[in-house]
């Protein structure tokens, strides 16, 4: 039996230092909260931080 996928979902980051923003997925069970990455920011070609938005 496959499992369902409604623990994932889809969420949009924002770079924190410019316009750019990733869409990527994450699990609701062991990401409650919202996600803070450091990631590759191509208008500024150096690597910020990214915080989930809405």
């Amino acid at each position: 039996m496959a499992k369902k996928k409604a623990d994932r979902m889809v969420v949009t980051l924002q770079s924190t230092e410019s316009t750019h923003r990733y869409t990527t997925e994450k699990n609701r069970k062991n990401d409650p909260g919202r996600l803070e990455l450091r990631k590759y920011d191509p208008t500024l070609k150096r690597h910020v931080l990214y915080r989930e938005t809405k």
